[in-house]
């Protein structure tokens, strides 16, 4: 400590900028001024402030906010690696990608998560992680149109990318090859607006990164990809250029761990796996059977996941996929009503009749939610689909599946590893070691990641407002994955 007269000092700032005043007092201040500590290595500066700073982008991909909070494959990511370092993340949402790469450049942050494409123009002004995902730029237009085939099929067409992407400079590229193909580069409309004006007519043509499209034709199934207009594309962390490697090395070391662990696939799988299987049905017929004959069942849908605490959109798509919304139904095994229940099960859960949508509806919800009880030694989410499985296929061929990898010395309670078994169960050198014999096991993988696009394709309409179901706002209450 130390004595200093006639002094005040007025931070303005970052930079310790000080204003002199003339003062006529004495008071007692520290010898060190409150600047970093230059000994310190980057890594050691997180952990000594407990805080790491990432820049990210709002966007689907990447960090959104919810009732619940901020969520996002990017959020979940870089929360992880935080954690890891023993500290709390701390993200700011940035705009434009040009005001994301000042900041970092700018020392604002410590990086960049925010689905960033390792393009040329950027690889030398900043350090990339190793990738942990790939994409492939395309060109979308709208089912209905004239669709472009090839790159000189746009001359001429109405285009615009936002600016300052990986869109813009790859337009720029084929500019060369094609000195007249022309675009708009605009700063007012994310990918995701631009890819909405173009389902409504307003736009011939965008650029978009797979995963974007993948997620936004669950909302617009007219939405379609003319052609990939790029190699498959790194997505990678950013980190200021300095000799100081230690925080880069942190996150290398975490996501090399992250991978080697199973919760790299398992996070991109939750995120982006519902919008992969929507592929595999038909999304334009789901979207006019949600306007014309889910309103009719709605109500019953909400007061069973009400009784059972299960999300009233996931029974709803359960029941779609197995009757279309048809109280009607009866397959060729005998199982009747909009969810398909076996006689046996039904007794179980007291359902009288098969064909009353109310009855079946709240006797699915309840079958539904015993099976998931009984799975609580299966950690969330993989236990949500362990249990649609177990309605299926029956508890028993799920757990021979268990069995079977467990002997192989795979993880029995990963969904990722179960969904490799369970096909095993129609294979006569399988199935004749398990107790409970052959099954439809391709089957049951094909149910769950269909009724898994489903209960996604709901949520987003939820959440946007366009399936009219905002005012419910019914929350999933099995505990948040």
């Amino acid at each position: 400590m130390r004595h200093r007269k006639h002094t005040q000092r007025r931070w303005v700032g970052g930079f310790g900028f000080a204003v002199l005043v003339s003062v006529s007092v004495v008071y007692v201040v520290p010898a060190c001024t409150p600047q970093k500590d230059i000994s310190l290595t980057r890594l050691e500066r997180v952990q000594s402030t407990g805080t790491l700073v990432v820049l990210t982008r709002r966007s689907p991909t990447t960090y959104f906010e919810t009732a619940d909070g901020p969520r996002g494959f990017e959020y979940d990511l870089a929360n992880a690696f935080a954690q890891s370092l023993g500290v709390r993340a701390r993200f700011v949402p940035i705009d434009r990608h040009a005001d994301l790469f000042r900041d970092l450049e700018a020392g604002q942050a410590d990086l960049a998560a925010a689905g960033i494409v390792v393009t040329a123009d950027i690889a030398d002004r900043f350090r990339f992680s190793p990738a942990y995902q790939k994409i492939q730029q395309q060109v979308v237009y709208r089912l209905g149109s004239t669709p472009p085939r090839q790159i000189s099929d746009l001359i001429g067409r109405h285009i615009e990318v936002h600016r300052d992407t990986n869109h813009a400079a790859r337009l720029r590229e084929l500019q060369q090859t094609y000195p007249r193909l022309g675009w708009n580069e605009v700063d007012d409309n994310e990918t995701e607006a631009l890819l909405e004006m173009v389902w409504h007519g307003l736009l011939d043509v965008t650029l978009a990164n797979s995963d974007t499209i993948a997620l936004n034709r669950q909302l617009f199934p007219e939405l379609q990809v003319a052609f990939d207009i790029s190699a498959p594309q790194p997505l990678a962390w950013a980190f200021p250029k300095s000799e100081d490697r230690s925080l880069y090395d942190a996150a290398v070391q975490f996501l090399q761990r992250y991978r080697a662990a199973g919760e790299l696939a398992r996070l991109i799988d939750h995120y982006f796996g519902p919008a992969s299987r929507a592929s595999n049905v038909n999304a334009q017929v789901y979207h006019s059977r949600i306007r014309e004959r889910l309103p009719v069942f709605r109500a019953l849908f909400t007061r069973a996941g009400e009784i059972v605490a299960l999300d009233w959109r996931l029974l709803a798509a359960v029941a779609y996929q197995e009757s279309h919304w048809d109280p009607a139904s009866v397959s060729p095994t005998g199982v009747r009503g909009i969810m398909m229940l076996t006689e046996d099960t039904a007794k179980h859960v007291g359902v009288t009749d098969l064909h009353d949508p109310e009855q079946s509806i709240l006797g699915g919800a309840r079958y539904l939610r015993d099976l998931y009880d009984r799975l609580d030694y299966i950690p969330l989410p993989d236990r949500l689909w362990f249990a649609l499985a177990a309605y299926n296929i029956g508890s028993g061929h799920l757990e021979d599946a268990r069995i079977l990898a467990q002997r192989h010395g795979k993880d029995p309670n990963s969904w990722s590893v179960i969904k490799e078994y369970l096909p095993l169960l129609e294979q006569p050198h399988w199935y004749d070691r398990t107790l409970f014999g052959f099954a439809r096991g391709n089957e049951t993988v094909s149910f769950v990641n269909h009724v898994r696009a489903y209960y996604d394709i709901l949520l987003k309409l939820d959440e946007s407002g366009r399936g009219r179901f905002a005012p419910d706002r019914l929350r999933f209450r099995i505990p948040s994955i």
